[in-house]
């Protein structure tokens, strides 16, 4: 008696393994996307919350004022570019033009949302149409719908 196998049995167990690679590699591409499109979605909802929650903290936008940079109303990474190569940390909110991106350092193809702000205590989050070909941003930007608008926090509204 020989041990081992023979070689139609090695060819079988290759082909049984290759089958399952060609089912499972396309899933997991499509899981990473999705994931992506859920990070992208989430960044745009939290920064709408962390803007009116430092307009309550504040009682009023105070976002013209030169000391407020993004990181004090923020932890969302915003980039000050539409490839999310400069970090919009230390940039003055008001006014400014702030991007979220899919893929920080890539190509101007991937910024997904935009965001603009005004001294006045607006904060507009719009759509770029150049990344509606990146199916990554065309997914977030669909699932974030109800949040690309014009939120506005101007005024004095709390007494101190």
């Amino acid at each position: 008696m020989r041990r081992g196998f023979t070689m139609i049995e090695l060819i079988f167990v290759i082909v049984i393994l290759g089958i399952l690679a060609a089912v499972a590699i396309p899933k997991l591409a499509a899981t990473r996307d999705d994931a992506k499109i859920s990070k992208l979605s989430a960044n745009v909802s939290t920064l709408v919350s962390d803007a009116a929650a430092y307009y309550t903290s504040q009682g009023q936008t105070n976002w013209s004022s030169a000391n407020t940079k993004w990181q004090d109303v923020t932890n969302v990474e915003l980039y000050t570019d539409q490839t999310g190569s400069t970090s919009a940390k230390t940039t003055q909110v008001a006014p400014s033009t702030v991007y979220i991106v899919a893929e920080p350092g890539g190509t101007a193809n991937s910024d997904c949302f935009k965001i603009v702000t005004t001294a006045d205590g607006n904060l507009t989050v719009d759509t770029n149409g150049t990344a509606t070909s990146n199916s990554v941003c065309a997914g977030a930007q669909q699932l974030a719908a109800d949040l690309i608008k014009k939120h506005t926090f101007g005024g004095r509204r709390i007494a101190r």
